[in-house]
C-alpha cells in the first residue's frame, strides 16, 4: 500500500528470541488487532477441535511490556495430535462469516500445508500419514489462526512484510521422536533460504508453528531494518524464562525507498583490450543487464586487468552469464543471488525549454529529465544527455552552454511547478 508517496512497511524482528505461533499472535494483538472478535473467532473455531481456554494479559519481559497469549487445553495428554488430512479437513468445513473469511482460512491450511510438508520429509511418510503431535490440536490452531486473521484485520496483506534473521536457540530437546537437535528437523527445512542463526540460549527459540506462520506472512527477508519511519511497535511474549526479553517485535512504518531483489555478476579479466571491453559492455546492455561496470585492477604477477561487474534480475542472469563466457573466455563467474538493493522512487518528465530568452530564434525544445523522488521531495535530477547533445549541435552551442540554458528552464519549471 502506497500513502502519500510512501510505501508502507511492516517488520517482523525475531532477532532477540526467536518466533513462535503465540508469540506472533501476541505481537499483533498489541499491534491493535480487535480483541473482541478474535476471541469469538478463537472461541467459534477451537469449539470444532476441543475445550479450550484462552488468555490474553499484558506482561513485563525484563523491561518490556508485551501482550502474551496462553492458551490452555482441557483434555488428556493421548488427545493431543490430530492427522494433517482432519486437519485440514475440520479447517475447509468451517462456516464462513464476516469473521472467519475464506481468504483466513485458506491463508491458514497453507501454513499447516507447511509445517506438514516439512515433517513428511524429514519422517519419509505421506502426508496423509502425519499426525501432529509438539505442534497440538488447538494451541496451534490458536495461534494460526489467530495470526492469520490479525494479519488480515491489520490490513498486511496489502503491505510489503520483511522478515529479520530468526534466533534459533541451541542444544537438544526431547520430542515424540525422542532426543532430537534444536532447531528441530522442520523448522529448520521450513526457514530452508532464509537467513537464520543459532543461540544465543540453549533452548528452543524457534518452533515449527512460528516459523512457518513467519515465512508464510513474509514476501521478503532482510539482514536488517530497512529504512523507514516508524509508525507503530508491538511485542508478543514467549513463555519461558530466558534471562532476557523473551519477547518477538514487529514493526510498522513506511518508507520512502523501493526495495528490488538483484543478482550482482561478476569476474576479473587480463587478457582482453577496450575495443573486446567497449563491445561486451554494450551487448550486456543490449540483452537486458540493468548495470555494467569495468574497473582497473592488478591482478596476480602484478599484471593490469579489469573486473567486470554486472547487476541483473535473476530471470535474466543465465544469459548474461553466457554471453560473458562465450565474449571473454573467462575461466569462472562469481554470482551473488538475490542482493536487496534500496532505490528511490524514479520520474522521467520533459520540460519546454524557450530557446528566445537565450539565442536569436523562437523555437521552443523539449528536454527529458530524470528526477530521483523521496516522498514528493526531489532529491536529485538529471537530464538526458542525448537531449542536450543535440540542442548543443543544432545551435551551434558549447555543450556547457547548452547545460546552462537547460538548467536555467529547469529551476524557473520548478519554481513555477505546483505537482510533479
Amino acid at each position: 500500500m502506497t500513502i502519500n508517496g510512501e510505501e508502507m512497511v511492516v517488520v517482523i524482528d525475531p532477532q532477540n528470541a526467536g518466533i513462535s505461533g503465540n508469540m506472533m499472535l501476541g505481537a499483533l494483538i498489541d499491534l491493535g488487532t480487535n480483541k473482541k472478535e478474535l476471541k469469538q473467532i478463537i472461541d467459534s473455531v477451537a469449539s470444532n477441535f476441543g475445550d479450550v481456554d484462552v488468555k490474553i494479559k499484558k506482561t513485563n519481559s525484563y523491561g518490556i511490556e508485551s501482550v502474551h497469549v496462553d492458551v490452555i487445553e482441557n483434555y488428556e495428554e493421548k488427545n493431543k495430535k490430530i492427522s494433517y488430512k482432519r486437519l485440514i479437513n475440520k479447517l475447509g468445513s468451517l462456516d464462513k462469516d464476516d469473521l472467519i473469511k475464506n481468504e483466513v482460512v485458506e491463508k491458514s491450511k497453507d501454513i499447516f500445508k507447511r509445517i506438514a510438508v516439512s515433517e513428511s520429509k524429514i519422517h519419509g511418510k505421506s502426508l496423509d500419514n502425519i499426525h501432529f503431535h509438539e505442534v497440538g490440536a488447538v494451541d496451534g490452531i490458536v495461534d494460526v489462526l489467530g495470526s492469520v486473521y490479525s494479519y488480515y484485520w491489520l490490513g498486511f496483506n496489502d503491505e510489503k512484510v520483511i522478515g529479520l534473521p530468526p534466533a534459533l536457540g541451541g542444544g537438544t530437546t526431547d520430542s515424540s521422536h525422542g532426543k532430537i537437535p534444536i532447531p528441530a528437523p522442520a523448522t529448520l527445512d521450513i526457514l530452508k533460504n532464509v537467513k537464520c542463526f543459532g543461540g544465543p540460549v540453549k533452548r528452543e527459540l524457534t518452533t515449527p508453528t512460528g516459523s512457518a506462520i513467519y515465512v508464510e506472512l513474509c514476501n521478503d527477508f532482510q539482514q536488517f531494518q530497512p529504512i523507514m519511519e516508524v509508525k507503530n511497535i508491538g511485542y508478543g511474549s514467549g513463555s519461558k524464562d530466558l534471562g532476557f526479553p523473551n519477547v518477538l517485535r514487529i514493526i510498522k512504518g513506511s518508507s520512502d525507498l523501493e526495495f528490488e531483489k538483484v543478482d550482482v555478476i561478476e569476474t576479473n579479466v587480463d587478457h582482453l583490450n577496450g575495443e573486446l571491453l567497449g563491445y561486451l559492455f554494450e551487448k550486456l546492455i543490449g540483452i537486458g543487464a540493468s548495470d555494467v561496470s569495468i574497473t582497473p585492477t592488478i591482478m596476480k604477477k602484478n599484471r593490469p586487468g579489469h573486473i567486470i561487474k554486472v547487476i541483473s534480475t535473476s530471470e535474466k542472469t543465465d544469459n548474461i552469464i553466457s554471453a560473458i563466457y562465450e565474449e571473454t573466455g573467462t575461466l569462472g563467474i562469481r554470482v551473488s543471488k538475490q542482493i536487496h538493493r534500496g532505490t528511490i522512487k524514479r520520474k522521467i518528465i520533459s520540460i519546454d525549454v524557450d530557446l528566445g530568452k537565450y539565442l536569436n530564434t523562437s523555437d521552443i525544445r523539449s528536454i527529458r529529465f530524470k528526477l530521483g523522488m523521496m516522498g514528493n521531495k526531489i532529491i536529485s535530477q538529471r537530464r538526458e544527455y542525448e537531449d542536450i547533445k543535440k540542442l548543443a549541435q543544432d545551435y551551434g552551442l558549447t555543450l556547457m552552454k547548452a547545460e546552462k540554458i537547460v538548467e536555467n528552464e529547469f529551476m524557473e519549471f520548478l519554481n513555477n511547478s505546483l505537482d510533479l
